[in-house]
């Protein structure tokens, strides 16, 4: 069956950024929770694993508000999963195709078993390196892709420009890194800051193609 993803939401013309309250990522809760859609409240267990930073509830809360809650027909790719917040989320909220990609062995058997358990049809989960993963996208392909890599990778800009041609027209990009990224640096792969926000030690940013936002 033919589908027509939905059009993203209109973007305004500046900047636009936000600070929710609180901090992030200071230590991994033992569990969290799918905040909106189908599976609203729906609850993911967190690993104790080196390097596991779940997308906190109020970040995952803005990411959404910015994509318009409703993302009905989308293709998203989420290559970094951890616990799969992010790319359950999307499928919660009416994706019509996610790819989730982890590298950890425990960790997928756990998108698995959730997967299973929400009988989520939609996910499609796949073990494997994450730039890997977003190089074998085909090009334009998808609405989302979001990265929220280890911080102390040093492929940020080869995923981040991997991640620009595997987004379609108006397509988007999530990014989570230690620090804010300028558009000086992300003109050169192909990217502009959309908008942004920061939590505890944690920045948070949606990119657009720059020709998008010309």
């Amino acid at each position: 069956m033919k589908y027509t993803p939905a059009k993203p939401p209109a973007r305004p013309a500046a900047w636009a950024s936000v600070k929710p309250r609180g901090t992030a990522h200071l230590k991994p809760p033992g569990e969290i929770r799918i905040i909106g859609g189908k599976y609203k409240r729906t609850r993911l267990p967190v690993a104790n694993s080196p390097g596991l930073r779940p997308t906190p509830d109020r970040v995952r809360e803005t990411l959404f508000n910015w994509l318009g809650q409703d993302l009905t027909g989308w293709r998203c790719a989420d290559v970094f999963a951890g616990t799969g917040a992010l790319g359950f989320e999307a499928a919660s909220r009416g994706a019509a195709e996610v790819l989730l990609c982890e590298q950890d062995p425990a960790l997928v058997q756990r998108l698995l078993a959730l997967q299973a358990k929400l009988q989520a049809g939609m996910v499609r989960i796949e073990r494997g390196d994450g730039l890997g993963a977003l190089r074998r996208l085909s090009a334009g392909s998808m609405q989302l892709v979001l990265l929220d890599p280890p911080f102390e990778s040093t492929q940020y800009e080869a995923m981040l420009k991997a991640a620009a041609q595997a987004i379609g027209p108006a397509g988007l990009v999530y990014l989570e890194a230690s620090r804010a990224w300028r558009d000086d640096e992300l003109l050169p792969l192909g990217l502009q800051v959309h908008r942004s926000g920061k939590a505890g030690a944690v920045h948070f940013h949606l990119l657009a193609r720059k020709a998008d936002l010309s």
